[in-house]
């Protein structure tokens, strides 16, 4: 097994350098690539004299899939691994990778680790049956694909600015690719992994609007108009307006801010849907990526090996 392993970041040199460090002690015979955004916080300079880097891109965008898509379209790998850069990988991470590649894994997934007081917490294994179609569910800050997988998907999907993994596990599902759960293929990741948030940070579009244009987007894409899958949109967005006015009668939110998230949502699953049907005209084929790796051949970046 040849690995490759993705890295993007932006702005967080610190945690970057920690997860470089577990990369380089854990995965010494790995290529590790890091996809720089535009940081501003020396980020750069720390991966020039890092000895686990290997490769060090240069984009100005601040795209987290935008990022991914340009770690892919640069790795070498028959295996290719992305790992975010507030994620330290632990023991048994390579182990558990090469045995699930061995067995015929098309993808392999684990749980993420987070440090609370007292111990850490585990992220399940989260699946899911949408029109008919069973659905596993990963963190993209966590995940390895064999070579030929990613490039069916074309990678992610950069219209996304939230949501681009599990949009990829919808289309993982309905090209018939497994996504192999291995509770050894773990991470701890000590500050969350914020690096969409942070690549988010210039949207003029609030929180809640993000949230469910891709909603909107990454359904209406994969599954067309379907009752079943409105239902689905309308009951998150139920689930999460009752928890808002709680918050309301609690004295935790203002009135005004209810009403503001709940337009926010309701133009975002509006616009998402939209954009959703437009991007599945656009893509009729199973891998529903109309903004991926092929489509972005003439991105501008930079290329150094450390």
């Amino acid at each position: 097994m040849q690995l490759s392993v993705v890295v993007p970041t932006l702005n967080a040199r610190q945690r970057l350098s920690r997860a470089l460090d577990a990369l380089g002690a854990r995965l010494p015979d790995a290529e590790v690539l890091v996809v720089n955004g535009p940081s501003s916080d020396g980020t750069s300079g720390l991966v020039r004299e890092h000895a686990a880097a290997d490769v060090l891109l240069e984009l100005p965008e601040r795209n987290l899939n935008a990022s991914r898509n340009a770690g892919l379209a640069a790795a070498t790998g028959d295996v290719i691994a992305f790992v975010s850069h507030g994620s330290v990988v632990r023991d048994g991470w390579h182990d558990a990778l090469a045995d699930a590649i061995a067995e015929g894994g098309d993808v392999v997934a684990g749980p993420v680790h987070r440090s609370v007081s007292g111990g850490v917490t585990t992220e399940a294994c989260e699946t899911d049956t949408v029109a008919g179609r069973d659905v596993t569910y990963f963190d993209g800050g966590n995940v390895a694909f064999r070579r030929e997988v990613a490039e069916a998907l074309d990678g992610f999907d950069e219209y996304l600015q939230t949501g681009a993994a599990r949009d990829a596990a919808h289309r993982l599902a309905g090209m018939e690719y497994e996504v192999a759960w291995r509770p050894d293929f773990a991470v701890l990741r000590t500050d969350g992994d914020d690096v969409a948030d942070r690549m988010a940070d210039d949207s003029d579009v609030p929180a809640w609007g993000l949230k469910y244009r891709a909603l909107g987007y990454r359904l209406a894409k994969n599954y067309g108009l379907r009752a079943s899958v409105a239902w689905r949109a309308l009951r998150n967005a139920l689930a999460d307006a009752k928890s808002a006015a709680d918050r309301v009668f609690g004295g935790d939110e203002r009135p005004s801010a209810w009403v503001r998230n709940g337009r926010a949502v309701v133009t975002g699953v509006v616009a998402g849907v939209e954009d959703g049907l437009a991007a599945r005209r656009r893509d009729r084929s199973p891998r529903r990526n109309p903004n991926g790796v092929s489509t972005r051949m003439d991105r501008a970046m930079s290329r150094y090996e450390p």
